[in-house]
Order: C-alpha cells, then sequence, then structure tokens
C-alpha cells in the first residue's frame, strides 16, 4: 500500500511538473515546436534579471524573392498564457519596431547611453500583454530581401500581405496564441499599416478559419488621410506659433492637398518656414530639448511636400539603439542577421523611405468598414508632435462624421491630467497632455493607463 501510494506521489508530482512545464511555454497543450525553442533568448547583453520569456528571429514570407522579416515576442510578465497578444508597428516608412517601440516606448527595457547594456522600463506594456515587435517590411532593421529591387518597389498594399503572410506563419510556430485575443497599435505611417492589416486579416477571416482572432487596433499621431493631414498640420505650425501669418496664409493659398504633386510656391513657403521660422526645435517634440546637431535635420526625411512620408523620432536614444544593436553578441542573442549583412543594422532605412511605391491618399475608408464591423478602434495622440499633430488626427476623424457617444472630457492618471478624450460610435479618440510624437516615449504612464484602459475596453478615468 505504502508502494502504491508513492508511486502515486511520483505520478501526481510528474503531473505538476509537466503542467509547469506548459504553463512556462504560454500553456499551450499541443507541446512546443522546435523551431519556437529555437527562437528563445536566454538573455540580452548587459539585460537585468526578467521573469518573462523573450523569443526572436525570422519568419519568411516570400520564399521566390528570399524576404523574411524579424520579430521580437516579449510575454506578458504575469499571465502571458491567459493574456491578450498585441502587435506593434512603427511607420517610416522605413524605421524599425526594435529601434523604437521595443527600445524607447513600449518595451520592457532601456538602453543605456554606452549603448552597452539595458534597464527596466517599468511602464512597459508587456505588463498588461504579450507584445510582439515587428520590423516591417523587408529591408526594415535586420528583416532582409535576397532580391535587391523589393527595396525600390515597396509600398502600402505589399507591407500588408507580407505582414498578414507573418502572422499566419508566426502562429504555426506559436501556436499558443492561435484564436487569443489580438490587436495591433503603432504610431506615424503606421497609421497605414495598422489599419490596413487589420483590413486584411478582416478579410481573411471571412474565408479561413479565425486563428488570428482580431478583437481591434489602438495607433497614435497617425497618418491618415493626406487632405487632413496637411490642413490640421499647417493649422497646428500655426496656432503653435511656428510660423508667420504671411507664410500660413500663402501656405493654404498654393498648396493643394489633394494634388500629389505640389506647386514650387507650396514647397519654397513650406521650406522657408520649416527652415527659417521654427528655428533650431525638436518638432516631433515642441517643447522639450533637442539632441545637439539632430535638432538640424529633423526633416532630413521628409520630402518637399508637407505630408504623404513621415519618419519616426529621432532623439539621442536613436544613437544609443545603433550602437547596441550593431553589437555582435547582441545579434547572436537574437538570433537576428543570420545571413551576415555586409551594411550596419539602422533604426530607419533612407532607401525605403524615398522609394516608397504606393501610399493610400486616405484609410478612412478602411475605418469605416472595420467600425461597421465591430473593431474596438482607439485613436490617440500627443499634443506637442508638430509632424503629425493633433490637429490633423483630429480633423481627419471628424471626416468620418460619428455620432457623439460620450462629449469632450478629460481623463486622469496620477492625480494629474492625463488628456482629453471624446467616446464615438465605433472609435474612441485621446489626446495625450505633453506627449510628443511618441507618446509613450515622452509620456509613459499616461501611456500605460490609455493602453489598459483600451484593452479592457474602459473609457479613460474621469479622476
Amino acid at each position: 500500500m505504502a508502494l502504491e501510494i508513492q508511486v502515486l506521489n511520483l505520478w501526481l508530482l510528474l503531473l505538476m511538473l509537466g503542467l509547469y512545464a506548459v504553463s512556462a511555454s504560454s500553456s499551450y497543450s499541443g507541446g512546443v515546436p522546435k523551431e519556437q525553442e529555437d527562437d528563445r533568448i536566454s538573455a540580452l547583453p548587459g539585460q537585468p534579471e526578467v521573469p518573462f520569456s523573450q523569443f526572436s528571429g525570422y519568419v519568411t514570407v516570400n520564399e521566390e524573392h528570399g524576404r523574411a522579416l524579424f520579430y521580437w515576442l516579449t510575454e506578458a510578465y504575469t499571465s502571458p498564457h491567459t493574456k491578450p497578444l498585441v502587435l506593434w508597428l512603427n511607420g517610416g516608412p522605413g524605421c524599425s519596431s526594435v529601434a523604437f517601440g521595443a527600445s524607447e516606448e513600449i518595451g520592457p527595457f532601456r538602453i543605456n547611453k554606452t549603448g552597452s547594456s539595458l534597464y527596466l522600463n517599468k511602464y512597459s506594456w508587456n505588463r498588461e500583454a504579450n507584445i510582439l515587435f515587428l520590423e516591417s517590411p523587408a529591408g526594415v532593421g535586420f528583416s532582409y530581401t535576397n532580391t535587391s529591387s523589393d527595396l525600390i518597389t515597396s509600398g502600402d498594399e505589399r507591407t500588408a500581405q507580407d505582414a498578414l503572410i507573418f502572422l499566419i506563419r508566426w502562429m504555426s510556430r506559436f501556436p499558443q496564441y492561435k484564436y487569443r485575443d489580438f490587436y495591433i497599435s503603432g504610431e506615424s505611417y503606421a497609421g497605414h499599416y495598422v489599419p490596413q492589416l487589420a483590413q486584411k486579416i478582416y478579410h481573411y477571416n471571412k474565408a479561413n478559419p479565425q486563428i488570428i482572432n482580431l478583437k481591434g487596433f489602438i495607433v497614435g499621431n497617425a497618418v491618415t488621410d493626406n487632405y487632413y493631414d496637411g490642413i490640421g498640420t499647417v493649422t497646428y505650425w500655426w496656432s503653435h506659433c511656428l510660423i508667420s501669418d504671411k507664410s500660413y496664409k500663402t501656405i493654404l493659398e498654393h498648396c493643394n492637398f489633394t494634388a500629389e504633386q505640389t506647386s514650387q510656391i507650396c514647397n519654397d513657403t513650406v521650406n522657408y518656414a520649416v527652415n527659417h521660422e521654427f528655428g533650431r526645435i525638436d518638432q516631433y517634440s515642441i517643447y522639450t530639448p533637442t539632441c545637439g546637431s539632430n535638432s538640424t535635420v529633423q526633416y532630413k526625411r521628409l520630402k518637399s511636400t508637407i505630408l504623404h512620408r513621415i519618419s519616426g523620432y529621432d532623439p539621442c536614444t536613436e544613437n544609443y539603439a545603433e550602437k547596441y544593436y550593431n553589437l555582435p553578441e547582441v545579434q547572436k542573442a537574437m538570433h537576428a542577421n543570420v545571413t551576415g549583412v555586409p551594411y550596419k543594422w539602422t533604426a530607419c532605412s533612407d532607401v525605403l523611405f524615398k522609394h516608397w511605391n504606393d501610399s493610400a491618399f486616405s484609410v478612412l475608408p478602411i475605418y469605416k468598414e472595420l467600425i461597421a464591423a465591430g473593431l474596438r478602434i482607439w485613436v490617440f495622440s500627443g499634443d506637442t508632435d508638430a509632424v503629425v499633430p493633433v490637429t490633423a488626427t483630429r480633423f481627419s476623424l471628424d471626416g468620418l462624421k460619428l455620432k457623439i457617444n460620450t462629449p469632450w472630457y478629460p481623463w486622469y492618471t496620477g492625480g494629474q491630467v492625463g488628456g482629453w478624450t471624446e467616446v464615438y460610435d465605433g472609435l474612441t479618440f485621446a489626446a495625450v497632455r505633453g506627449a510628443g510624437h511618441e507618446v509613450p516615449l515622452f509620456q509613459p504612464r499616461r501611456a500605460l493607463t490609455m493602453f489598459k484602459s483600451f484593452l479592457e475596453g474602459k473609457k479613460l478615468p474621469t479622476s
């Protein structure tokens, strides 16, 4: 009898250990695919100890051209097996989600000034969800293509299609995330990427098993509609005393915000205003100090027109990222640069930016379709950004002509006004007080409060 009890206790112990092992690997009952385990990050160089798992690596999205996208998954601090999965995308076009989203906004780590070690971000979004960072499209960051012409033929459509293929194949490698509540987030030119990918998933799910359980998206300081973005940007410049009355009136008179190409007088006036009237400020955060010589080149990635092509924020932390992610030991730990490319990892790709081919004039029709589909949609905006400013976002949303369900009110966090919000029928808008283009960088606590409210499907706190 004693032997039987010992055997039973041993069996129970083994069962408990088995359950623990499954839980530690995000509770997928079918076992862990080898590809997934191969992507596990044991620890990054200079990383503090953390209780969550990390994975990174490549997913091929086009075998013929050799296009492969690089990802970095940081699972939730607690209960990763039950918390939602959130995909984060940075814009550009051509800027890295590893450089910006992961390393200076919502990721669990920040990079020290030496560019050789990391410290914890206490407002990281993986305290509330599993966060999947994707460097997209191919040619951004560690993502690559074996077909050089891909770098000069990229555009909105291919980016969305490749991202969809990535998710489908990634889910096969991480089957524990199939059918999990899934959201998409991003900022800037990801104002195109995020709703376009959401639309691709929505259409895909109509004809296939819905392994990607899309629930909604949240996007910030988002490029949305060329006309409204143009009018809203110039209005912000004038109303925040960045440009003269003369420049403001000339721009409004001579700039056609519905045209792909603008007039010479429009371009000359905009260039004069930016280069001479703005002064040496950071256009992505107009009230904060600049980062040395970077202040004179904030608009280096903008074309001669006011909008259409908007890059990521360029603070000093970008320099630390370029040091850290070029370290051979970091690339080895992240299973990155496996093909041994002869050039350095960079935060943004000027080649992709300069040769972007198809760019939707407006994504508002997509908003209308996905609102009707019942997705949870939030749009937020830092109010000190002069590149994709809050006025541009508000003009764009007004173009949807949505019914107001909850009128404008201030929301709070930490005993202070975190910003202002209005809840429409099918969409929530949130302004974030004192935040620039990268909201979670400038106001991390407020951004985390907003993200948590979004995930919970609750209104922003009123007190």
